[in-house]
């Protein structure tokens, strides 16, 4: 193998399994919760998908972190690199604490508003009422995370993330179980196991601190860089969610077949996308250090090698995909109509992965080239590509799954042109000296 390419795999390896983990312990969480009833089911619903909206749209504290870090180690300034991981761990501590005190005064009022009612809304205003105290530390898991993977460390990430979750199902068995404490220990399960997961981090990142000479006095300069580049990415994060919930939207107001066989798509879409959203995490560190360096046309060489090899893995994947379309849906629902609703998802999902694999991969180059502005632009023109598609699907409900997916295939269309379009450009290669 070209050491190139084994340099790639060797992040990118660790990476995937990080990101395997989380759903995985999705599934995991729902067994236990299922199992006792629908009311506690469906609050473990309401409640996990508010407080991943609120994490997702704080994951700019991952991916800056990852950039600023393997930016400054690129240029050979590891203090300064230090002190961005520390910046980073202090503005988690902040808004963590921020989010945990809005969530616990306002729990049924956000469950109200996410649409549980009765017994489900008293299951989910628990749920996240104990849930709140984990945001300061899971937030601080972003930034660990951020920090480690920005010194070129995704195995670390790896074992810890693997590690807590493995402690997490550990822990709400006991918990929801043996103490039976319902819905309130699996949030509480969730809640010590991400305390652990960020001593870990913390633990992790003090060795290389102290290496570099740094000290846990935040920087002004360093936390105000952060909120700026937090602010375009959370712009970008939430046209990302809105064009993913607006397809389940979409689907819900067509049927409830075509809903459930869209849920079954994209649950599969998203399980074969982490392999190439993988791919995305070596391109954020090589490309941040080539260009720290001072060498863009290293940067070049990574981001190509990076998008050829995910284009590649893509179009195999998405073969081997829409193969299984026929068969897989009947692992998720024994209902006929639902069955072939979503062999179709699945098909246009393996159709898909080609397009994605060209968005996820450049994403990825474009992160590590801090054109954290120019992302945002492109994802809110993607979520233009996605609009036309789904209202006509929504006029004409005949289209069915077919129009629901089109509307997405529309999106990851668009967002593959234009960044395509900015790679070719090589204006991203000159983005760091504007704002590093």
């Amino acid at each position: 193998m070209d050491p190139l390419d084994r340099r790639i795999a060797g992040l990118a390896l660790p990476a995937l399994g990080a990101l395997a983990v989380e759903p995985l312990y999705n599934l995991t969480d729902t067994a236990i919760v299922g199992h006792l009833g629908r009311a506690p089911l469906g609050g473990l619903a309401v409640a996990t998908a508010v407080l991943n909206f609120a994490v997702y749209g704080c994951g700019f504290l991952s991916m800056a972190t990852t950039q600023r870090v393997a930016f400054l180690r690129g240029r050979g300034d590891r203090q300064s690199a230090a002190r961005a991981a520390v910046a980073a761990y202090w503005v988690a501590a902040g808004m963590g604490v921020a989010l945990a005190l809005v969530v616990e005064a306002a729990a049924p009022f956000i469950a109200s508003v996410a649409g549980a009612h009765h017994a489900v809304a008293h299951q989910a205003t628990t749920y996240l009422r104990v849930a709140a105290g984990g945001l300061p530390f899971v937030l601080c898991v972003l930034a660990g995370s951020g920090h480690l993977r920005g010194t070129a460390d995704t195995r670390t990430p790896f074992v810890i993330t693997l590690s807590s979750n493995a402690l997490n199902v550990v822990l709400e068995v006991a918990l929801v179980y043996g103490a039976g404490l319902g819905v309130a220990g699996s949030a509480l399960g969730t809640v010590l196991a991400q305390v652990v997961g960020a001593a870990l981090f913390l633990g992790a990142s003090r060795a290389r601190l102290r290496a570099a000479g740094a000290d846990w006095r935040p920087r002004r300069r360093e936390v105000r860089r952060l909120f700026s580049s937090g602010v375009v990415l959370v712009v970008r994060t939430v046209a990302l969610l809105l064009a993913l919930s607006g397809s389940t939207a979409v689907a819900a107001r067509v049927g409830p077949a075509v809903l459930g066989g869209h849920q079954i798509g994209l649950q599969v879409w998203f399980l074969v996308a982490l392999s190439l959203d993988a791919l995305a995490v070596p391109a954020q560190i090589l490309v941040g250090e080539a260009l720290g360096a001072g060498d863009p046309y290293a940067a070049a060489r990574l981001g190509g090698r990076v998008l050829s090899r995910g284009v590649i893995a893509a179009a195999g994947l998405g073969a081997v995909t829409a193969a299984l379309a026929p068969v897989l849906p009947a692992v998720f629902s024994g209902d006929r109509q639902i069955q072939h609703q979503a062999a179709i998802a699945i098909a246009l999902a393996g159709a898909s992965l080609p397009l994605a694999a060209v968005a996820f991969e450049l994403d990825g180059v474009l992160l590590g080239a801090g054109d954290f502005r120019f992302l945002r632009s492109a994802m809110a023109i993607a979520l233009v590509g996605f609009l036309p598609a789904a209202a006509v699907t929504l006029h004409f409900h005949s289209l069915g799954i077919v129009g629901v997916w089109a509307a997405l295939l529309c999106w990851l269309a668009t967002r593959a042109a234009v960044l395509m379009g900015r790679w070719r450009s090589g204006k991203w290669r000159e983005t760091p000296t504007d704002h590093q």
